[in-house]
């Protein structure tokens, strides 16, 4: 039986994606509801599943636009009937072929069970790995496909370690003079842009043409924060099955300065300035596709630790590719966090049609005054551009102070955003 794969929409707005990569070859045998293709739109990358088990027929090359609802492959079913067995085979051989070679060739002595064994993985790497609950398969699987190049430079490696291994062994004492000369590169590597990656662009640009954009900084004292985030860690992972993280304190900090300064979360609309009495916050997501922000709904109305887990299920969706158009679509104002790649201090860029974003930063000890005295802290930088056409000056360093008293002050997110001392005597 003859089954057709058509394109998903990925949403209402979409009638065109483009076929971003194909995961099997051209009558490979896949199983049901394996993912045999990426789609790449302007909002998202989609995954197109087998809905049957069979041999596959690629009709769309790569990097081909198409409408959506065409059909971009067949799965012949009653080949997967007849030949099960190799059905299995199609699937678990990339892995297989891989990873043997490298075990084998290149230090058999060790013994390990995995080629992710041999991958080094630095401090940095690792904890934000841990941050953004990455495994190695999920690294590995965001690079490009191994090349012919890349095989020519593990076997011209392998060589030059075996033939130097042998000339050590047979001449011990005598050595060379000068080390041989090192091979230069001057391949380049060519890819074209993905949908997502031209959508992407077009709106940086668009951005810095079509608003007034400024940017103004502060620095945020994290010990408080910190100092209760390690001392009340183990009781919410206990509670809520997750670690507390930074971004959502800052997300319920900044829904709370909104309520003191709400043209931060207005828009333009033609010729009105539109100001939601809700607050929708992106965050900005790494994937291995390029930068996603999906949409904390509500912020204003949820708890901290609801936050926290709706951020990691929404983060977990975009970088496996399950996320839906509609989590994507919307939003009030953006929170990016470059300090989780060791940025000190930049200028994020405004999501349109949002008029203000804030970036977090790094955080570092540095030497502070405090009561007339020198004392080390973990302080952050933060910015925040804001589109200056309807945000005055004052709103935008008022809501960043707010947000600075917040972080620093963080029992005053249960009184919304008050002193809690005002509140307690009814000021």
């Amino acid at each position: 039986m003859l089954i057709e794969l058509k394109v998903p929409t990925p949403g209402e707005s979409i009638t065109e994606v483009e076929i971003g990569k194909w995961l099997v070859a051209d009558g490979d045998l896949v199983l049901k509801n394996q993912e045999v293709a990426e789609i790449e739109s302007d909002k998202a990358t989609l995954s197109l599943t087998a809905s049957e088990s069979g041999q596959i027929k690629i009709l769309v090359p790569e990097g081909e636009r198409i409408a959506v609802g065409t059909v971009a492959c067949t799965i012949d079913s009653s080949v997967a009937a007849s030949e099960p067995t190799q059905v299995a085979t199609a699937v678990s051989a990339p892995e297989k072929t891989v990873a043997a070679p490298v075990q084998e060739k290149v230090i058999p002595e060790m013994g390990t069970k995995s080629a992710e064994s041999n991958i080094k993985v630095t401090p940095v790497a690792r904890e934000m790995m841990e941050e953004y609950h990455l495994s190695m398969e999920d690294v590995l699987s965001g690079l490009h496909r191994i090349s012919k190049g890349d095989i020519e430079a593990v076997l011209a490696s392998t060589s030059s370690a075996t033939g130097a291994s042998t000339s050590t062994s047979t001449n011990s004492v005598s050595s060379a003079p000068f080390a041989e000369p090192v091979e230069v590169s001057r391949a380049e590597k060519r890819e074209k842009m993905t949908s997502l990656r031209r959508k992407l662009s077009e709106r940086l640009v668009a951005v810095k043409n079509e608003t007034a954009m400024l940017t103004t900084f502060n620095e945020i004292d994290m010990s408080r924060v910190m100092e209760m985030r390690s001392k009340l860690q183990n009781k919410f992972v206990e509670k809520y099955g997750l670690k507390l993280g930074f971004m959502s304190l800052f997300t319920k900090a900044v829904a709370e300065a909104m309520q003191f300064h709400p043209a931060i979360n207005s828009q333009i609309s033609g010729e009105e300035i539109v100001t939601p009495e809700f607050v929708d916050v992106g965050i900005a997501v790494q994937t291995p596709k390029g930068l996603m922000v999906p949409i904390v709904r509500n912020a204003e109305s949820k708890t901290i630790a609801a936050i926290e887990l709706e951020i990691k299920e929404l983060a977990e969706k975009a970088r496996t590719r399950k996320i839906s158009v509609e989590e994507l679509t919307g939003g009030t104002f953006t929170i990016t966090n470059g300090g989780t790649f060791g940025s000190l201090l930049s200028t994020p860029i405004i999501n349109p049609p949002q008029s203000a974003i804030l970036g977090m930063h790094n955080i570092l000890d540095r030497p502070v005054a405090v009561n007339g005295q020198v004392v080390i802290r973990s302080m952050m930088y933060v910015a925040l551009s804001y589109d200056h056409r309807i945000i005055d000056g004052k709103d935008s360093v008022g809501f960043l102070v707010k947000v600075k008293e917040l972080i620093e002050n963080p029992e005053r997110l249960l009184t919304n955003g008050r002193n809690p001392e005002e509140v307690l005597l009814g000021l």
